[in-house]
């Protein structure tokens, strides 16, 4: 261990001639250690919040999504290649539009989604099922699901003699000013169930139907809005999508589920590193206190530095002397602060400690963490900097005040 080092070292852990020394280096690691933990568990529990909304969202976006780059609809015939790939499993063609929903007395502008009968295999939907089942056929009958929110806003259950009756506007040039009624297609379908994904755009408004309804409703042919794709297990998605962008081209557009739903998680992400930041900036208070530590360590220990001047150490090495000391606080603050962080976060996911309310209020019952080593990195690297800068400071006066040696 160098000389400067050991000494700081020995300063740290020995008694000091004034106690208020030592309570205050102790107030400092205490400082950087609550503060750390502090990090190390908010920055785990927004990424547990994470977790279980990408939980939610895999249930019911696909795995990849193709979409037109330049328009509404698309021929599927034009993405065949794509389909034909060795590493899809599934895929199900997507119609989605607006239209205007009837229920009984009640009127609500809805997202109609009209899938195929992949569409249940293809994505986990019956998982978030809260009433009735996914069900799009029964014999002659055609059925939907919808939002639980929009189910509970329009007064629908399972019913089979209510049916839903969608309206959309027929297209350009066919509506007629003599004969306003004939203006619109209808379609009849009798609710089936409804699910959950805790969204508001998809909770609130979305209506899923046989796609051969909405083909009807919206006057489509062939064409879809989309195609869902679900992979073989173990293959990439990243370079499936890569692939699958450049035999496309840039008329299309191949997302995962993160570009699906890129401005929410852009969102989350935003919300934690803010957080992250207010954070610090409480750190960096406590990390202060390394200075009013180091200067009244200095204080006390202006004969030693007088002697080990008189014995020929440089002043480089004695600046080092108190720069280590300040490093020794602010490092031994971050081990105890992530040690306390990483052991409440253990805690918390194993027997669920703090709790979000009463049973069944909320997603989950209690907070959920996942601790990510490269969040557990940058705690540790920006508070040994921002420990190490605030010592340079007290440190560097020695530099000024011992004029006995060269640098």
């Amino acid at each position: 261990m160098p000389l400067p080092l050991s000494i700081a070292r020995r300063y740290l852990f020995s008694k000091k001639s004034h106690s208020a020394i030592n309570i205050v280096s102790l107030i400092s690691v205490c400082g950087v250690a609550v503060g750390t933990m502090a990090l190390v568990v908010v920055l785990s529990v927004y990424n547990g919040f994470r977790g279980v909304i990408e939980g939610l969202f895999s249930n019911f976006d696909p795995q990849i999504r193709i979409e037109s780059a330049e328009g509404k609809y698309f021929q599927p015939d034009s993405v065949q290649k794509v389909l034909q790939m060795a590493e899809v499993d599934l895929y199900s063609y997507v119609i989605q539009e607006n239209a205007l929903l009837k229920f009984k007395d009640k009127q609500l502008p809805v997202t109609v989604k009209g899938v195929d009968g992949n569409y249940d295999t293809l994505t986990h939907i019956s998982d978030i099922m809260v009433r009735g089942e996914f069900s799009l056929h029964e014999g002659n009958f055609k059925k939907a699901v919808t939002g639980a929110t929009l189910a509970s806003n329009i007064g629908s259950g399972v019913y089979i003699f209510d049916p839903i009756i969608l309206y959309a506007p027929v297209r350009e040039g066919k509506i007629s000013m003599l004969r306003p009624d004939k203006s619109f297609h209808e379609e009849l379908v009798y609710p089936a169930g409804s699910f959950l994904v805790r969204q508001e755009k998809y909770d609130n408004t979305l209506i899923i139907v046989p796609i051969e309804v909405a083909r009807s409703l919206f006057e489509y042919g062939t064409e879809v809005t989309s195609v869902d794709i679900k992979l073989k297990d173990g293959v990439s998605e990243r370079r499936f999508i890569k692939e699958a962008q450049k035999m496309l081209g840039t008329g299309y557009e191949v997302n995962d589920r993160y570009a699906q739903q890129q401005d929410f998680y852009r969102m989350m992400e935003v919300e934690k590193w803010i957080t992250y930041l207010i954070l610090m900036f409480i750190l960096m208070i406590a990390i202060f206190n390394i200075i009013g530590s180091l200067s009244m360590l200095m204080i006390e220990k202006q004969e030693d530095v007088k002697i080990l001047s008189n014995l020929g150490m440089r002043r480089r090495d004695i600046f080092r002397i108190f720069l280590g000391e300040g490093a020794l606080i602010t490092i031994s603050g971050v081990a105890v602060g992530i040690i306390l962080g990483l052991l409440i976060c253990w805690l918390q996911a194993e027997f669920g400690m703090v709790t979000m309310g009463s049973a069944g209020s909320f997603i989950v019952n209690a907070y959920p963490v996942e601790v990510k080593a490269l969040d557990v990195l940058v705690i540790f690297v920006t508070v040994s900097i921002l420990g190490f800068v605030s010592s340079a400071y007290p440190a560097s006066q020695v530099l000024k005040n011992n004029n006995n040696s060269d640098l």
